[in-house]
C-alpha cells in the first residue's frame, strides 16, 4: 500500500453444488491469481465451499465434515501467498449449525464471523438450517485444524502496521436489514466491508442492489466489497449471475454486473482517504467494543487500476452535466434573488469583461430578474476599457447584453487610472503589479458608485479557481456585494456557461460560444499590435484544470502533496508531463498559502458543492501559515 490505497477484489468461483473438491479448486485458482495481483483482500461469495443452495444437504453429516476438512485445506494453501482471503463455509459449534465467512492469511484462519441475519422468507429458508450470531453470547471460539479462532459477528480484521486498515465482515441478507452489523462494525473501526454473498437476480434486483451498496458505503464514511454467488448455483427456482460490487463512500469504483462472466473484479479502496472523511465528520462517532484481529500483511506499492476524473468538479455524463448545471444556475439565482429581496435593491450591476467569469455572472442576473418578476434591463451592465481591453471581448459583452435585454453602459476608465497614475507618482510606462491593479480597483469603484446612483446592488464575478490562487486584485475585483460564482471553479463555469449556450440556441449561444473560446485573460496589459490578448491567465499561473483538480483533492480529502501528484499523473496520462505538473502544483501550493488573507474577508456567495472556500463556513485558515511542510515534500519528488 502506499497512499491509503488497498487493492480489493471480489471473486466468483464457478461453483458446483455440493462437491468440495471441486471448489476447492475453482477458489485455490482465484487465490493464486490475487496473489500474482498482489491483492490485499479477495472476498469470495456466501458458502461458496459447498455451494450456497444445498439446501438440507446442510443437515448431513458428511457434507459439513467436507466443508471442515475443505476449509483447513484452503488455509495452509495461503501459506506463503499475499492476500487476506474470505469464504464462506457452514460451521459447526454447539451442536448448532452457522452460515460462515472465515478469513485466511499466511496459512491460518485468522477468524470466522457467523451471518446475524437469515432469511426466511420467499425463496429463501436458511431458518431451516442455520442458526444466527444473536444465538452467541460473544466471546466464543472454533478449533479448526487443531488452534481456537476468533468465532462472532464483532471481530474487527486491523493490519499490525497500518492503523487505516480495518476490515469487517457482514453476509448477504445483512447488509439488506434495518439496523445491518456493518453500522457496528464501522463504529468499532472497520474502514472496509467484506460481504460473501448469495443474492439471486430477479428484475429490478441488481439496481435496487447497486444503489444499496453505494448507499452503505456512503452512510459508513467506508468501502465495501460485495462477491456474489456464480450461475453455478442456479437451481429449481433461483437463478445466480455472480453480480460483484466495489464501492467506496457512495461511489462506484468497480463492478461485475449480473451474468457478464468475469470470475474477478478489481479495484483499490482509498482508506486514508476514508479517515481523512471519517475525521471531518464530527456525526461519525466513534465507539469501544469488537475484538481485534490483527494481522501483518506484508504491503507493496499499489498499482492503480481505478480511475480518477481530471475534471473531478464536473459530471463525466452529459445527462447528469445538464442536471447539474440546471440545479447549480438555480442555486446562484435563488441565492442572488434573496439577497436582492433583503437589500430592496432595485437592480444588479455587474462588470462585464467579455470574458467566461462575468458571463456567467450575467446570466445567472438574468435568472433572478425573472425570479423576481422583473425584466432583464434591471441589470445594469457595464464595460470599462481600458489600456489592455480588446475588440472581441468588448464587442461580445456589448452583443450579449443586447440579446439578453440588459441595461448596457460604457464607462472608459483609462483617463481615470491615468490621472490616479499622476497623483501617486505612478510612471505609466512601468507595466508593474501597481500597473495592473489600479485598473481593477478604478473598476470597483466604478461598480460601487454606480449602484448607489440607482440603488443597486454589484454583482461579483470572481470564482473558486481564482479565489484558490489569490487571482484577484485585493479591493479591486475581489470585493462586491453577493459574489454568485465563489463556489464555482473554472473549469465547471466553463460548462455552465456551454449548458446556457446550447439551452439559448440563435445568436445567444453563437456569442456564448466565441466566448467560451476565448482564451482567459484579465487584459490589464496593453493588446499586441494585431489587436489579440497580450495575458493569458493560464500562461501565467498555469492551466486551470490542473489547478482545480489540485484544489479538489487538497480541500474535499486534505490529501498530501505527493498523492495529489501521482493521482494526477494518472488523470492527466499523456496529457502534461510529470515537470509540468509538478512545477504547477508547486505554484498551487505557494499561491494558496500566500494568499489566504483574501479569502479571510470575502464577500458572502452561494455554496454550491462540497468545496468552498468560505471563511465562514468550509475553510477556515490562518492567513499567515506557513506552507514550509507541503513544499517540503513537493521537493522530495523526483521526476
Amino acid at each position: 500500500m502506499r497512499d491509503g490505497f488497498i487493492k480489493v477484489a471480489a471473486g466468483v468461483p464457478a461453483v458446483t453444488v455440493a462437491d468440495v473438491a471441486a471448489n476447492l479448486e475453482q477458489i485455490k485458482n482465484l487465490i493464486d491469481r490475487a496473489d500474482e495481483e498482489h491483492i490485499h483482500l479477495l472476498a469470495l461469495p456466501e458458502l461458496c465451499l459447498t455451494g450456497y443452495t444445498c439446501s438440507d444437504l446442510f443437515l448431513t453429516d458428511s457434507l459439513l465434515s467436507a466443508a471442515k476438512k475443505g476449509l483447513e485445506d484452503l488455509a495452509a494453501y495461503t501459506r506463503g501467498k499475499y492476500s487476506v482471503t474470505v469464504v464462506g463455509v457452514p460451521l459447526l459449534y454447539n451442536a448448532k449449525l452457522y452460515n460462515c465467512a472465515a478469513a485466511l492469511f499466511d496459512g491460518e484462519i485468522i477468524g470466522v464471523v457467523p451471518k446475524t441475519h437469515l432469511p426466511n422468507y420467499g425463496e429463501f429458508y436458511e431458518k431451516r438450517q442455520f442458526t444466527g450470531a444473536e444465538a452467541l453470547a460473544g466471546g466464543e471460539v472454533l478449533f479448526l485444524a487443531d488452534k481456537p479462532v476468533p468465532f462472532g459477528n464483532d471481530l474487527i480484521f486491523c493490519h499490525e502496521k497500518i492503523g487505516e486498515y480495518t476490515f469487517g465482515l457482514e453476509l448477504c441478507e445483512d447488509a439488506w436489514v434495518v439496523a445491518p452489523p456493518s453500522e457496528r462494525l464501522a463504529l468499532c473501526g472497520a474502514a472496509i466491508i467484506l460481504n460473501p454473498s448469495a443474492s439471486n437476480e430477479l428484475i429490478g434486483k441488481a439496481e435496487y442492489r447497486r444503489l444499496l451498496i453505494k448507499a452503505t458505503s456512503a452512510r459508513l464514511l467506508a468501502g465495501y466489497v460485495l462477491a456474489s454467488s456464480s450461475v453455478g448455483e442456479s437451481t429449481q427456482d433461483a437463478v445466480y449471475g455472480g453480480h460483484c460490487l466495489i464501492a467506496e463512500n457512495g461511489t462506484l469504483l468497480a463492478e461485475n454486473e449480473p451474468f457478464a462472466g468475469r470470475d474477478m473484479t478489481v479495484s483499490e479502496i482509498d482508506v486514508l482517504r476514508l479517515a481523512g472523511e471519517r475525521r471531518k465528520n464530527t456525526d461519525f462517532l466513534p465507539r469501544g467494543g469488537g475484538r481485534r484481529i490483527v494481522f501483518d500483511q506484508k504491503i507493496t506499492k499499489t498499482v492503480l487500476t481505478r480511475a480518477f476524473s481530471p475534471a473531478p468538479f464536473v459530471p463525466a455524463e452529459e445527462k447528469d452535466l445538464e442536471k447539474r448545471a440546471e440545479f447549480i444556475l438555480q442555486i446562484q439565482s435563488y441565492g442572488l434573488r434573496k439577497r436582492m429581496e433583503h437589500t430592496k435593491a432595485d437592480a444588479a450591476v455587474i462588470g462585464v469583461s467579455g470574458g467566461l467569469d462575468s458571463t456567467l455572472a450575467l446570466l445567472v442576473a438574468v435568472r433572478t430578474m425573472r425570479l423576481l418578476g422583473r425584466e432583464a434591463d434591471n441589470i445594469q451592465a457595464i464595460t470599462m476599457p481600458c489600456f489592455g481591453t480588446t475588440k472581441r471581448t468588448r464587442s461580445n459583452s456589448e452583443t450579449l447584453c443586447r440579446l439578453l435585454g440588459v441595461s448596457f453602459r460604457e464607462i472608459n476608465i483609462a483617463a481615470a487610472v491615468e490621472q490616479h497614475f499622476a497623483d501617486i507618482g505612478q510612471d505609466p510606462a512601468r507595466q508593474d503589479v501597481t500597473f495592473e491593479n489600479a485598473q481593477a480597483r478604478e473598476r470597483t469603484q466604478v461598480l460601487m458608485d454606480v449602484a448607489n446612483q440607482i440603488n443597486g446592488l454589484v454583482v461579483g464575478t470572481g470564482d473558486l479557481s481564482e479565489l484558490a490562487l489569490g487571482w484577484a486584485t485585493y479591493n479591486g475585483d475581489h470585493m462586491s456585494m453577493y459574489g454568485v460564482n465563489a463556489s464555482v471553479p473554472k473549469t465547471l463555469v466553463r460548462y455552465l456557461v456551454r449548458y446556457e449556450a446550447k439551452r439559448s440556441g440563435g445568436e445567444i449561444e453563437a456569442v456564448l460560444n466565441d466566448i467560451l473560446n476565448t482564451p482567459v485573460s484579465p487584459e490589464l496589459l496593453p493588446a499586441k499590435e494585431n489587436g489579440e490578448i497580450a495575458q493569458k491567465t493560464e500562461d501565467l499561473v498555469g492551466p486551470y484544470e490542473l489547478h482545480d483538480f489540485f484544489l479538489y483533492h487538497f480541500l474535499r480529502f486534505g490529501e498530501s502533496p505527493k498523492k495529489i501528484f501521482r493521482l494526477a499523473l494518472s488523470a492527466f496520462a499523456g496529457a502534461y508531463p510529470p515537470e509540468t505538473v509538478l512545477q504547477w502544483l508547486k505554484v498551487f501550493t505557494r499561491r494558496f498559502f500566500s494568499q489566504q488573507f483574501k479569502r479571510s474577508c470575502l464577500p458572502d456567495g452561494p455554496k454550491v458543492g462540497t468545496v468552498s472556500l468560505s471563511p465562514r463556513g468550509d475553510w477556515r485558515q490562518p492567513s499567515d501559515a506557513a506552507a514550509r511542510v507541503w513544499l517540503q515534500e513537493l521537493e522530495e519528488i523526483e521526476v
